[in-house]
C-alpha cells in the first residue's frame, strides 16, 4: 500500500469542510454526514475527529481507496496567512483546490493557486455546489483560465446544471488534446504534425504534467450530494504520484504540527520521507535559526501514533509522536538540507496585554508557549512588563486570539500592529574593556568586540579570533548568547540583522570571574562597537499585484503613486487591468482598504513581502 497526502484549500463558503466529510463518509472513515449548516460535522473549525482509533486534533484524517491510503492534511488557507499556507503545503503530495460553482474565482483561490503554481504541487481544482441555483460551467470555466491559470482542461461535464438533479459524466480523453498541446511539446506535435495522439497517449501527458504542475485537470459535482466526487478520488489516485523514497535507511522527515498536551508535553506530527520511525526510538531534529545557527532537539519516542493503525511509521506516512522536549514546526529530521523551511522575518509588532488584569500571568505564559512551539509566532518582553508579538498579518492576529480563548482561557486584547523594521551595520567598529566598573558594578571579565556587516540574509554570525580555550565554555556561551540578544535593540530602537560581530579580546581573573560578569559587561561594550560601526535603518517593502476594471486604472494607480508605490508593469486592457509594483508595508493596508471604493468593489488586491529597503530620509 502506498499513501498520498493531499491537502484540500478553498475560499470561504466554498465547501472544504462538506468534501472532507464527504470523502470520508464515502470511504467508511465516518459513520454519519453531519451537515455544515446544523453545525455537526466531524470536521467543524477544522479539527478532525477519532479516525479508525487514532485521535489527531486538527492535524489529518485518512481513508483508503484499494491499495492506496489518502491522508487529507488541514491546510490554512487564507491570504494573508501564507507562511502557514506553505509550512503545510510543504508535506503534501498534492491538492485539491475547490471553487464554488455559484461564486466563482475570489481573491484568495487566486493567492492559493498563485502559491500552489509557484511550489509546483500537483493541483486538482474541484468545482463543487453544481446542484445549486445559479452555477456555472462553461462560464466559470473561463473565468478559471482568464484569473488563475490558462493551463487547464475539465474531466468531466455537467448536465442539468443548477438544478437537484444535476448528473456529471466523465469526458473521453480526446477533448484534452488541444488543452495539453499548450504544456506538451510531444502532444503539440501530434496534433501539428499527426498522427493525432492516442487516448493512451493523452493520459499520459496528462498524468505527467499534472505531476509537474504545469497542467490542472477541472472536475465538477457537489460534495453535499455526492456527484463528481467518485470521479475525484480516482483522478486523485491515478494522477498525483507519492513522493519517490531514496530507499535510505536513515530516516528523514518534517514536523509541519505541534499541539501541546494537557500534561504539558507536545505531540508533534512527522511526515516521514526516507526510512522508518518506531516507538522508544531515539530521535534527533535540527533546525537553522534566524541567526544562521543551527540547533537540535533530542528524545526518545514514547508514543507513536501512525496514520492507518502501524506500529511503525514508514516512508511517505504521517505520525503523530510524543517524547521529544522542545520540538517545534519546521524542525528536521534527519539533516537539514537547502529545501529546510524559511520563514521570512515578519513585519508587523504589537503589544499584548489580558483583558483581565488577573489573567496576565497566564496570557504571558501562554504566548510564550506558543512561540516556543511554532517559529511563525515570536513574542519578547517588554520593558513595561507587557509581552510584544512579532506577527505576519492581521489574520495570524485573529487566529492567535481564538487559540488564547479556546486553549488558554485567556481573552487578550492587541495593540494597533505597527511595522517593524531593521537596522544593519553601516561599517567597522570595535570596542573593548577589561575588568571596568560600571554603575557600581565591577565587571571581572576583559571583551573586545567586532562590529561589522554580514552578507545579505546571513542573520546574525558570531566567531572568534582568540584561542577558544582563553575562556572556560561557559564564558564564551555567555558573550555569544548575551550578543545574539543585545542585536535585538540597535542604535534606532529597532532589530540589529546581517551582521557579523567576532571576539578579539578577552581574559577573566580566577576565581572572582563569572558568567553573569561576561553577560553584564558584553552588551556595554558591544554597544560601543556598534555605535563606531553606525547604522542604517531598513523598511519592509511588498510586491503587490491588483486586478482593476478598465475605467479604475487612473484613480487607483494615483493612489498607489501617492503611498509611494513604485510600479513594475500594466498589462491587460481587454476586460480588466492588472498592475504591478512594490510598496512600503506601511502603507499596504491603505492601498488594500482604499481598493473597493476605486473600483466599484471589483478590484481584486494581492501582495506579499518582497525584502526591504534603507528608509528614506523623509
Amino acid at each position: 500500500m502506498h499513501t498520498l497526502n493531499i491537502g484540500i484549500l478553498a475560499h470561504v463558503d466554498a465547501g472544504k469542510t462538506s468534501l472532507t466529510e464527504r470523502l470520508l463518509f464515502d470511504h467508511g472513515a465516518i459513520d454519519r454526514l453531519g451537515s455544515v449548516d446544523a453545525g455537526d460535522t466531524r470536521t467543524d473549525d477544522g479539527a478532525i475527529e477519532r479516525q479508525r482509533g487514532i485521535t489527531i486534533r486538527s492535524a489529518v484524517a485518512a481513508f483508503t481507496v484499494g491499495d492506496t491510503r489518502i491522508n487529507l492534511i488541514d491546510t490554512p488557507g487564507h491570504s494573508d496567512f501564507i507562511a502557514e499556507v506553505e509550512r503545510a503545503l510543504e508535506v503534501l503530495d498534492g491538492a485539491i483546490l475547490v471553487l464554488s460553482a455559484v461564486e466563482g474565482v475570489q481573491a484568495q483561490t487566486r493567492v492559493l493557486m498563485r502559491t500552489l503554481r509557484r511550489l509546483r504541487l500537483p493541483t486538482l481544482v474541484f468545482v463543487n455546489k453544481v446542484d445549486r441555483a445559479g452555477a456555472r460551467t462553461e462560464e466559470l470555466l473561463t473565468d478559471i483560465r482568464r484569473r488563475l491559470t490558462p493551463y487547464v482542461a475539465p474531466l468531466t461535464a455537467v448536465h442539468g446544471i443548477g438544478t437537484a438533479q444535476a448528473r456529471v459524466t466523465s469526458l473521453p480523453p480526446g477533448t484534452l488534446a488541444e488543452p495539453l498541446a499548450d504544456v506538451d511539446p510531444d502532444i503539440l506535435a501530434a496534433v501539428v504534425d499527426g498522427p493525432a495522439p492516442t487516448p493512451d497517449d493523452l493520459r499520459k501527458a496528462l498524468a505527467a504534467r499534472t505531476a509537474d504542475g504545469s497542467f490542472h485537470p477541472v472536475l465538477f459535482g457537489s460534495a453535499l450530494g455526492g456527484q463528481g466526487v467518485r470521479d475525484l478520488v480516482e483522478s486523485v489516485v491515478r494522477l498525483i504520484p507519492p513522493a519517490p523514497a531514496t530507499g535510505g535507511t536513515v530516516p528523514h522527515g518534517t514536523v509541519f504540527a505541534v499541539r501541546p498536551g494537557p500534561g504539558g508535553e507536545r505531540t508533534a506530527y512527522l511526515r516521514l520521507y526516507d526510512g522508518e520511525v518506531t516507538e522508544r526510538q531515539r530521535l534527533t531534529f535540527l533546525r537553522r535559526d534566524a541567526d544562521g545557527r543551527t540547533r537540535e532537539v533530542s528524545g526518545r519516542v514514547t508514543r507513536l501514533d501512525v496514520i492507518g493503525g502501524d506500529r511503525t511509521l514508514t516512508a511517505g506516512n504521517i505520525a503523530a509522536l510524543t517524547g521529544v522536549t522542545g520540538i517545534r514546526v519546521g524542525d528536521r529530521l534527519g539533516e537539514l538540507t537547502d529545501h529546510a523551511p524559511h520563514f521570512a522575518p515578519p513585519t508587523l509588532e504589537t503589544e499584548v496585554s489580558a483583558r483581565h488584569p488577573k489573567h496576565s500571568a497566564r496570557l504571558r505564559a501562554a504566548l510564550f508557549t506558543l512561540a516556543d512551539q511554532d517559529p511563525l509566532i515570536h513574542a519578547r518582553p517588554t520593558a513595561t512588563g507587557s509581552t510584544a508579538l512579532l506577527l505576519y498579518g492581521e489574520v495570524q492576529l485573529e487566529v492567535l486570539a481564538a487559540t488564547l480563548a479556546q486553549d488558554f482561557g485567556v481573552e487578550a486584547e492587541f495593540a494597533p500592529g505597527r511595522v517593524r523594521y531593521l537596522e544593519r551595520p553601516r561599517g567597522t567598529g570595535e570596542a573593548h574593556d577589561e575588568n571596568p566598573w560600571h554603575d557600581r558594578t565591577r565587571y571581572w571579565a576583559t571583551i573586545g568586540l567586532r562590529v561589522e556587516p554580514g552578507p545579505r540574509g546571513s542573520g546574525g554570525v558570531f566567531a572568534y579570533e582568540t584561542e577558544l580555550g582563553a575562556l572556560p565554555r561557559a564564558f564564551h556561551q555567555a558573550i555569544e548568547e548575551t550578543v545574539h540578544r543585545s542585536m535585538r535593540t540597535g542604535l534606532c530602537g529597532a532589530a540589529v540583522t546581517d551582521y557579523r560581530v567576532t571576539l578579539v579580546r578577552s581574559g577573566f581573573v580566577a576565581p572572582l570571574s563569572t558568567a553573569a560578569h561576561f553577560r553584564g559587561l558584553t552588551p556595554i561594550v558591544l554597544r560601543r562597537a556598534l555605535e563606531r560601526a553606525r547604522t542604517r535603518l531598513y523598511e519592509p517593502y511588498h510586491a503587490f499585484e491588483t486586478e482593476v476594471p478598465l475605467d479604475a486604472l487612473a484613480p487607483v494607480s494615483a493612489h498607489l503613486a501617492s503611498l509611494g508605490a513604485e510600479f513594475t508593469g500594466t498589462t491587460g486592457g481587454d476586460t480588466a487591468w492588472v498592475i504591478t509594483g512594490e510598496l512600503p508595508a506601511r502603507r499596504v493596508r491603505e492601498a488594500e482598504l482604499g481598493l473597493p471604493g476605486l473600483t466599484h468593489g471589483e478590484g481584486v488586491w494581492w501582495s506579499l513581502l518582497s525584502g526591504d529597503r534603507e528608509l528614506r530620509p523623509h
